[in-house]
């Protein structure tokens, strides 16, 4: 049998999964463009037609993983409490760490780096969390500057979701310190007058 072609959509998205794979496995470094095309059946030509080299590849993973987290966490609902809502944001974002642990691993896998941007994009994931963030502090629910909140937590999901992929926890262990960890830096944040109110009544899941 012959080779597919080397210009087609369904060899696109092959080399685009085959490479998610590796990355989730593998340092990038070691990530050759020929061990992506032999584990989509196909030659280094198709590589090099389709995403012009290695990084276009690479570059070409990071945008599918943004995009799918994009769409997980813009999928979530608006409600009139900010603190519900970023619970929310938070349960998404475990949840697409769960169900795409592959584009996770790329994402913000110890092989990979992240650098947050003080520059939010119209189709970034971290777009909701500053919106929910920004109501909070505008109806005074937190107290502090958005873009460090939004790192905190960011900080606190990434351990979670990493230490639960990694297989630390059991289902019920997990489940108990997502909750009580999420809620708890959310309460690190809010004003003094909410975090009383937060010693009895916390936001709901």
């Amino acid at each position: 049998m012959g080779r597919p072609r080397t210009n087609d959509a369904t060899v696109k998205a092959r080399l685009v999964e085959c490479a998610t794979e590796l990355l989730a496995t593998r340092p990038q470094e070691s990530v050759t463009v020929r061990a992506v095309a032999t584990a989509a059946e196909t030659s280094t030509a198709a590589v090099y037609s389709l995403f012009g080299d290695k990084n276009g590849l690479i570059g070409a993973v990071r945008d599918r993983a943004v995009a799918s987290l994009f769409q997980a966490v813009t999928a979530v609902p608006t409600s009139e409490d900010p603190l519900a809502d970023l619970y929310a944001l938070a349960t998404a974002y475990r949840r697409w760490g769960r169900e795409h642990s592959h584009l996770y691993s790329v994402l913000f896998g110890g092989v990979q780096s992240f650098e947050p941007s003080e520059t939010v994009g119209t189709g970034d994931p971290v777009r909701p969390l500053i919106a929910a963030i920004d109501r909070a502090v505008t109806q005074s629910v937190l107290d502090g500057e958005a873009t460090s909140i939004a790192v905190s937590l960011w900080v606190t999901l990434h351990g979670l979701v990493t230490l639960e992929l990694a297989g630390a926890f059991d289902a019920p262990t997990a489940e108990a310190a997502f909750r009580s960890t999420i809620l708890a830096t959310l309460r690190g944040w809010t004003t003094p007058a909410v975090f009383r109110s937060l010693r009895h009544d916390e936001p709901a899941p």
